[in-house]
């Protein structure tokens, strides 16, 4: 059986570059059957027929002179998004596979009005995820964060050498083995309520990387932001209302 790294393969089968290639398989969009393809330099049968899912559009919320909000869609990296919208330059981050709600600033007196109101609390920001295991009540956790890089990615964990950090969950729909949860951040340190979810043993479902099954992607999304008076809102994904 002759083999050839995957992301050759997928090229030649695409007609894109070696290099866009391996991106769609870092983003986690290739799969084989229904097994997605984690490892762009992996040797596969130079026969394999791949299964490309497509990234959706980003979705306008909200423009004015200070600031554009738009509904990230999964699998888009905040930097690409800000990278569409030069010369405005991004407030804050989502993880790549986190949908919803991002803004992105157009002038330096707003952005540093708005990083204030972040540092200082005052954003009200709201998430909905799916998790594994079954949440019947609230629950809070108040446990500081402590965020390291390796490799050029970050990981996070509950540790008194951490930052303060504060999430709040609300269980909403139990369907199988999983809770439907809304997710309010406090603080909002990097994966925060990725790591608050796995310290209390209800990793995100398609989160691997702290300890959900896998699934087609991280099924979090960032559904509601309020920061100045304003209010701004991202639909929840289909993936989501119909999520079994």
């Amino acid at each position: 059986m002759a083999t050839e790294k995957a992301y050759k393969i997928l090229a030649m089968q695409e007609g894109i570059s070696n290099s866009s290639a391996k991106s769609m398989i870092d983003r986690g969009l290739v799969y084989v059957g229904n097994k997605k393809v984690m490892i762009a330099r992996g040797d596969l049968d130079a026969k394999t027929i791949f299964r490309v899912e497509k990234v959706e559009r980003i979705k306008p919320i909200f423009e004015n002179d200070d600031i554009i909000v738009v509904d990230k869609p999964a699998f888009l990296n905040s930097d690409e998004v800000e990278r569409q919208f030069k010369p405005a330059v991004l407030l804050h981050r989502l993880d790549r596979e986190t949908s919803g709600v991002l803004m992105l600033v157009k002038n330096e007196e707003f952005r540093e009005k708005a990083i204030k109101e972040f540092k200082q609390d005052r954003v009200y920001k709201e998430y909905i995820a799916w998790v594994e295991g079954i949440m019947s009540e609230p629950i809070e956790v108040d446990k500081p964060i402590l965020t390291q890089k390796k490799n050029n990615k970050a990981y996070s964990n509950v540790s008194a050498k951490g930052k303060p950090a504060r999430t709040e969950f609300f269980p909403d729909l139990v369907s199988a083995n999983k809770t439907k949860l809304k997710c309010i951040i406090h603080h909002g340190r990097t994966h925060q309520i990725r790591t608050h979810l796995r310290y209390i043993d209800h990793p995100i479902v398609g989160d691997e990387q702290y300890g959900g099954r896998r699934a087609k992607r991280v099924m979090l999304h960032a559904y509601k932001v309020k920061l100045l008076g304003m209010e701004f809102i991202a639909a929840e994904p289909k993936t989501f209302i119909n999520f079994e």
